[in-house]
């Protein structure tokens, strides 16, 4: 792949060795630009497939927004723009990163210095539109990362109107692991004749990702996880889902009254709150991370190596986008669900999908002759 000595070097800094499949597709179309609607799971290289053609075509010498990249989550704002600088360090290019819980103030002094590049959750960056901060009137390149986890999360109207207030002739990418009717509207009517990029089958995992499941009495799930967390994730980082966020906080005592260290992160803790889990969690003194779905959203961290569902998903998209925060870009991973009474229905599924891939495995309290508790049947 061709590309300018700045960008060359840059991702030489990087570590770069070779593209990714969503890279290697996506960049020689965005580079001619043309739109791109790109269909791959999260953690595949989506930021560095729409990041290196976008550092390669703006020009550091227009002092003015010219691309705007649109997330669900402050965390996936902070990743995206943290891989933005890298690529933009030899091209005098800035990134400035718009969420809310960040004071806005710091906010309007990192756009008076100047912006080309903005990252930022749909409902702030409206928010500074209105207040007049910020103008998209010049913007040449449109960037909608996970479209479909902003439409979950409630953005639906503010992805449309951020889009109509910038220039028709723009340049429009849209990455997404799923296509729902919505997001498939915003493609027909926000973007020209775009290339259709897939990466993996539909509803398709990693093939680095090891599956395993349990099955587990609901009163016994608690046991079950302490069972699994003492005797096979003591090396790592486990991510695990509940469903709700009263589930995610409920766990964390119960983990920690049993001499567990863990965490929750949903959507009703401070901004505060959730930037000093996140940093515990990256930096290894967390070591097990609670988190709702909407929670997790967004959230990369190449280092985890078991992802926990100890609440099931309902439909198996979901069990995908989940597990597919293991087995990242250089990495293996484990899967474990454990399947409870309410939870057949998805099993079948997964068993009918993923066949000899979805793995059985047994828990060891239900192997102890003392015990009066016996294994779902």
């Amino acid at each position: 792949m061709l590309v300018s000595e700045p960008v060359a070097h840059a991702l030489k800094d990087m570590g770069y060795v070779e593209p990714t499949p969503i890279q290697t597709q996506a960049i020689p179309f965005m580079l001619q630009g043309r739109d791109v609607v790109g269909k791959a799971q999260t953690g595949t290289g989506k930021t560095t497939a729409f990041g290196l053609p976008m550092v390669e075509m703006l020009d550091p010498a227009a002092r003015h927004i010219q691309s705007i990249v649109l997330v669900p989550t402050r965390e996936l704002a902070v990743q995206v723009t943290g891989e933005l600088q890298k690529l933009c360090r030899y091209r005098g290019l800035k990134v400035v990163t718009l969420y809310g819980g960040q004071p806005i103030i710091r906010q309007f002094a990192a756009l008076k210095v100047g912006a080309h590049i903005i990252v930022a959750t749909p409902g702030r960056l409206l928010d500074h539109v209105s207040r007049g901060t910020i103008h998209l009137d010049r913007v040449r390149i449109a960037i909608l990362d996970e479209a479909d986890q902003m439409l979950d999360i409630g953005f639906a109207d503010d992805m449309v109107r951020i889009l109509r207030l910038t220039p028709a002739d723009r340049q429009t990418a849209l990455f997404s692991a799923t296509i729902p009717p919505f997001i498939k509207m915003m493609i027909n009517r926000f973007q020209r004749n775009p290339q259709i990029i897939q990466i993996g089958g539909e509803s398709e995992a990693a093939a680095t990702i090891r599956q395993v499941y349990y099955e587990v009495a609901a009163s016994d799930k608690l046991h079950g996880l302490v069972e699994v967390l003492n005797t096979k994730l003591r090396d790592g980082k486990v991510l695990i889902f509940c469903r709700t966020k009263s589930g995610v906080d409920r766990l964390v005592m119960n983990l920690q009254r049993r001499g567990l260290k863990a965490a929750g992160i949903h959507g009703d803790l401070r901004q505060s709150q959730r930037d000093a889990v996140m940093k515990a969690f990256r930096e290894g003194t967390l070591r097990t991370l609670i988190a709702t779905n909407v929670a997790a959203r967004g959230l990369d961290i190449p280092e985890v190596s078991h992802v926990v569902n100890y609440d099931m998903p309902q439909v198996l998209d979901e069990y995908v986008h989940r597990i597919g925060r293991t087995g990242r870009i250089g990495h293996t991973g484990v899967a474990i669900s454990f399947i409870s009474e309410g939870d057949f229905e998805i099993l079948d599924a997964l068993k009918a999908h993923l066949g000899p891939e979805l793995q059985k495995e047994r828990l060891a309290l239900y192997h102890r002759p003392s015990t009066t508790q016996a294994a779902p049947a």
